[in-house]
């Protein structure tokens, strides 16, 4: 614990970091190819790219979804625990979560920024958000920033009255940030996209919250980037896992 308490600080973001990637439409070639070539499959890597292409949109438009497990991306992701809660509901996907158990949490707290609509309109299942008023806006702000900072001091006060770690965690919200390593393959990188973005031509509509959707954005444009042509096959045929 150190000695001065730290300054608290307020963010509207999130942090997605990809740290380590084995990952390529490649890798889906090889692994489907398998079947009918063996080891031989490996010299098809890179020898047709319009083959390929084909051979993966025919993957993910009629859901042979394993040849789509054979990659690997590795993202150090900063974010609220109310995102956290969300996101490991995704069980095909392996955490490392820093723990307020053995280190004192740093007073990194979210507040919804100017942008983030406020007001939800309609049902579960039909509804969207607007941005609501001024007024609104201003009360979000000031009551976020006045109760985290009131949390974070019980929270200080119970460290230094020698309370342990474990226990004094349990004033802070759940808009504190938290940080881990999150592992998946493309395969289970695209469920999490289908279930936590909100995209036209998609088959299946979904309502995420707006901050999961801000991690699902960056590690969508990080598997666009390695896995082009595996992505252009998601969206192709409207945005479901195979």
């Amino acid at each position: 614990m150190s000695e001065v308490a730290p300054a608290i600080t307020f963010r509207s973001d999130v942090t997605v970091e990809l740290v380590k990637a084995s990952a390529s439409d490649g890798d889906v070639v090889f692994a489907a190819r398998v079947s009918t070539k063996g080891e031989q499959s490996l010299d098809d890597v890179d020898a047709d790219p319009e083959r390929a292409k084909g051979l993966i949109n025919y993957l993910m438009r009629d859901r042979h979804g394993s040849p789509f497990e054979h990659n690997s991306f590795t993202f150090f992701v900063r974010a609220p625990i109310f995102v956290w809660r969300e996101h490991m509901r995704h069980r095909i996907t392996s955490y490392n979560e820093e723990s307020g158990r053995y280190r004192e949490l740093d007073p990194v707290f979210y507040v919804p920024g100017p942008e983030r609509n406020l007001v939800q309109q309609g049902k579960p299942g039909a509804y969207e958000f607007v941005p609501g008023t001024p007024e609104q806006h201003v009360l979000v702000d000031e009551q976020v920033r006045a109760s985290c900072t009131q949390a974070y001091a019980a929270y200080r006060a119970m460290l230094e009255a020698g309370i342990a770690r474990e226990v004094a965690r349990v004033v802070l919200p759940v808009t504190i940030y938290s940080s881990a390593y999150v592992t998946m393959n493309a395969r289970a990188l695209m469920n999490f996209l289908s279930l936590r973005t909100k995209r036209e031509g998609s088959h299946f509509p979904s309502f995420p919250q707006r901050e999961i959707e801000m991690v699902a954005e960056r590690y969508e444009a990080e598997f666009a980037r390695l896995m082009p042509l595996t992505h252009a096959a998601f969206e192709t045929n409207g945005r479901v896992a195979p």
